[in-house]
């Protein structure tokens, strides 16, 4: 089935400019699609079936765009807020144009793993409560985690508010006073890995996620920094959604 766009939009949303920008490219004849010059930006056009050029270089048109970020404290996994910094206020000029969003949420003082997509099908499917996707997280803890806390996390723990959580796995990388661990839970539930630790008397003092699903953060990214996904690495994150969620 053949998926046509306007021109102005389609052009518009690859970052070449307003609509009234794009009219004006138009009108100096800078627009050609099959090698013949546009006089109506507003003609309906299949971006993946036609050449389209401006100003003689060729417009490489994605339906969709898949970008990793290690997102950093004091950010919001949001595409607005009236107060405070977001996700998409931070990302570079160049992925602005596609309307792009986080899939899911990180904390405000949490780090690490968000992948933001203009793909709303991919999304769902790796949101969804029964999809069940595993989240890895690097935690810092305030209090000695020990096997007990393991076993209690494999059963499930129960939160303040009386839920109890899905089956986790604790892996201990470091005890004393403070004690590293890794974390890997298969839901998502508001500020879950803090109220985990809080119920078994414990005190998450830095979080950061490292995975989501198949998908690992690239650690040479900074606090801050983003990249597409590789070709692998979007496939990885489909695998993860399961069938029917690929855009």
């Amino acid at each position: 089935m053949r998926e046509t766009q306007r021109l102005d939009k389609l052009l518009s949303n690859s970052g070449y400019g307003s609509r009234r920008e794009i009219k004006e490219l138009v009108k100096r004849g800078a627009v050609s699609v099959d090698n013949v010059t546009v006089r109506d930006e507003g003609m309906h056009i299949d971006p993946k079936t036609v050449v389209v050029k401006i100003n003689g270089q060729v417009l490489n048109y994605r339906r969709y765009v898949y970008v990793m970020m290690n997102k950093p404290s004091g950010v919001v996994s949001a595409t607005y807020d009236s107060k405070l910094k977001t996700v998409a206020d931070i990302l570079p000029e160049r992925y602005k144009c596609f309307g792009l969003f986080p899939i899911g949420r990180l904390d405000i003082d949490t780090e690490g793993l968000l992948v933001m997509t203009n793909d709303g099908q991919l999304a769902h499917g790796l949101l969804s409560p029964k999809k069940h996707v595993r989240k890895k997280y690097y935690a810092l803890v305030r209090g000695r985690v020990d096997r007990e806390d393991a076993v209690l996390f494999q059963r499930g723990v129960v939160l303040d508010d009386g839920y109890k959580t899905m089956p986790a796995v604790l892996d201990i990388l470091r005890q004393g006073e403070f004690s590293e661990v890794e974390l890997v839970i298969y839901e998502g539930k508001f500020h879950q890995v803090k109220r985990m630790f809080k119920a078994v008397g414990k005190e998450v003092k830095y979080l950061k996620r490292v995975e989501m699903g198949k998908l690992k953060l690239d650690e040479g990214l900074k606090p801050g920094e983003c990249r597409e996904l590789a070709p692998e690495e979007e496939k990885l994150l489909k695998d993860s959604a399961g069938p029917n969620s690929a855009g």
